[in-house]
């Protein structure tokens, strides 16, 4: 008959710095056999690895274990921790230490892992798997459950994807986290609170593996593939810091919908009297870009020749809309003034326009950094409102649509250089 048994492992003693965890675990739990895996949790190996820190602030600690803010709600924090984990409070715990200190989690749990395997194949001659737990809250979920921080001799992941299901439907995704699993089922007979810090699985012997294996850093997903990588004010925050201007782009296509998402997000942006004064005409196929682009070129020649530049110096100028010519897509913001009011003398007629043209740039705004939560790369040129009638005119527009510019969209070829820090204070007068 399939199945097995979990059970919490009694008589460990209180675990020190320096303590040989394999040999306390063995001497509690001598009847350990072949295929078992033991659960062990993560706090007995810190202190058994001397990961207890003076910290007369938490917080201080949080910061040091931290590589990268995901969420912050209050003083919550939910971080990337040195371990490649994503957990509240980088998995710095202050209970049941000594005052003025804090519990660190194991510099590396696979390799704790593979520490206390070792140490109970020497101690009892026996082939188990090893995972290191500890305790994670979950997105969309509430409530804590135990996962694998750290693993050795387990099959942390079971894919099956190529396989089918029961009823011969391919599975094209199904990847199960066995080790996180088992590391749940190994909480609910170890406790929060009942001083039992190691469990022990028996009967899947199928999960021990016959070498160390992949550990659970297997179990991390990789930027690239996780699309909740930020909360919500993390994201747009970085969306912002993170536009730049690309002046090179890959050869990779742009898709349209992600485009018009971004146009959706522009057009949130405040406006004056509950106006719409943005328009965006979009550029997809190669050959309305390049029409509109050689008239444009036209018409900067003309000016830059009336103004008295030599050909050495147009023909410099003229190559800085290269970065226009080069983007797989182009996207031309326009203003209109469509609700505005006529006061009927300059300066407030001025002032309404002006308006206007702020608004049109909180939109354009909105669109780069929409992009940018697209991943995709932009660069917006001004270059457009130096010769309105001349795009009017190509790209068939009302008369009273005035061209904000345009912007180069695609992949970029290369990350951007570092950004010189702007410390915030040089902006600001407070009265």
């Amino acid at each position: 008959m399939s199945g097995y048994r979990v059970w919490a492992v009694a008589g460990l003693p209180e675990v020190r710095g320096g303590d040989d965890l394999a040999k306390l675990i063995a001497d509690a739990a001598p009847e350990l056999s072949d295929g078992d895996v033991l659960l062990v949790t993560s706090k007995i190996v810190s202190k058994s690895e001397g990961r207890i820190v003076e910290a007369a602030d938490r917080e201080a600690a949080i910061d040091a274990e931290t590589v990268r803010v995901v969420a912050r709600r209050g003083p919550l924090r939910i971080v990337e921790n040195r371990q490649g984990l994503v957990m509240a409070a980088a998995g710095v715990d202050a209970s049941n230490t000594p005052a003025g200190t804090v519990l660190l989690l194991p510099e590396d749990p696979d390799a704790s892992a593979r520490a206390i395997r070792e140490g109970l194949r020497d101690t009892l001659g026996v082939e188990v798997g090893v995972i290191v737990t500890d305790t994670f809250g979950r997105p969309w979920r509430a409530g804590l459950t135990d996962v694998a921080i750290g693993a050795a001799g387990v099959r942390v992941l079971d894919d099956l994807r190529g396989g089918t299901d029961a009823h011969g439907n391919p599975l094209g995704a199904t990847v199960v986290a066995t080790a996180d699993e088992l590391a749940a089922a190994g909480d609910l007979v170890k406790g929060k609170a009942s001083g039992l810090p190691v469990a022990v699985v028996r009967g899947l012997p199928h999960l021990v593996a016959s070498d160390d294996g992949e550990g659970a850093r297997a179990m991390v997903r990789g930027a690239r593939d996780d699309m909740f990588r930020l909360g919500t004010s993390e994201a747009v925050r970085q969306a912002v810091t993170q536009r730049r201007t690309v002046r090179a782009f890959t050869d990779e296509p742009v898709d349209p919908d992600a485009v018009r998402r971004a146009v959706a997000a522009a057009v949130t942006a405040p406006a004056p009297h509950h106006t719409t004064p943005w328009r965006f005409v979009l550029l997809e196929s190669a050959a309305s870009r390049t029409r509109l682009l050689d008239a444009m070129r036209e018409a900067w020649i003309t000016d830059l020749r009336r103004d008295g530049k030599t050909e050495e110096s147009v023909a410099k100028r003229v190559r800085r809309g290269d970065v226009l010519r080069n983007a797989p897509y182009l996207a031309v913001p326009c203003l209109v003034m469509d609700g505005s009011h006529t006061y009927g003398d300059a300066r407030r007629d001025g002032a309404e326009r002006e308006m206007f043209v702020v608004a049109t740039g909180a939109g354009v705004q909105n669109f780069l950094v929409a992009l940018a939560g697209e991943r995709l790369g932009s660069a917006w040129v001004s270059s457009t409102m130096f010769c309105r009638d001349v795009v009017r005119e190509v790209l068939d527009l009302p008369a009273d649509w005035d061209p904000m510019g345009a912007v180069a969209i695609g992949h970029p070829a290369a990350d951007p250089s570092p950004r010189p820090e702007r410390e915030p204070d040089v902006f600001i007068e407070v009265r």
